[in-house]
């Protein structure tokens, strides 16, 4: 059992291991020490459930919606060049760090925009779905349960290490500048990955 929940940890670690949007988001979050333990609940659950749906089968959703990954890719582009746009404002004004450090947004809001970094985003579906569905296909019964925990173990140690580590970068963060560059930092990451989603369905 050991083995198959090593190969399910590696898998689902290596896949939300790149700097994403979501990531960026849970980082700033982290650094704010606003609405962290919701935020990460929240990121690693909706992970839980994917990596479930993956490894029970149900990956065969985008052949009967051959249209769903291109819509999706639309509508989470909009929304990445729209909070792009609202960090980078925020970068040149250098108010940034200093208007969410009173709570970093409601709690709604903070879920809400997780939600839509994490739903909206057609590869969450490609990773899960399709990457850590067929890995799963070597595995049998309780081994296949045992690949799907340790998946799903990943996504927790991940995102708990990244919302509570991140406070260890706060002493960095005390300063305009410092909140201005991460800002246009995560600007910049957010229209990357736009520019990415579009040109994977439409280039």
């Amino acid at each position: 059992m050991f083995g198959p929940a090593l190969t399910g940890f590696a898998t689902g670690f290596s896949l939300i291991l790149a700097i994403g949007a979501q990531n960026a988001f849970v980082l700033r979050q982290g650094l704010l020490r606003a609405h962290v333990l919701p935020l990460v609940l929240f990121c690693a659950l909706s992970d839980a459930i994917l990596i479930a749906a993956g490894v029970a089968g149900f990956g065969a959703a985008t052949t009967a919606l051959p249209w769903l990954p291109a819509a999706m890719a639309l509508a989470g582009a909009g929304f990445l060049i729209v909070y792009g746009g609202l960090r980078m404002r925020a970068a040149i004004k250098g108010t940034g760090g200093l208007t969410a450090a009173g709570g970093g947004g409601s709690l709604g809001r903070v879920i809400a925009i997780a939600a839509a970094f994490t739903w909206a985003n057609p590869h969450v579906y490609l990773d899960t779905l399709g990457l850590v569905g067929a890995v799963s296909l070597q595995f049998d019964g309780a081994e296949r349960l045992a690949y799907g925990i340790g998946a799903t173990l990943a996504s927790f140690v991940f995102f708990f290490s990244l919302g509570f580590g991140a406070r260890l970068l706060a002493p960095l963060m005390q300063s305009r500048r410092a909140w201005a560059i991460f800002d246009a930092l995560v600007a910049l990451v957010m229209w990357a990955i736009a520019v990415k989603l579009l040109s994977d369905f439409w280039l």
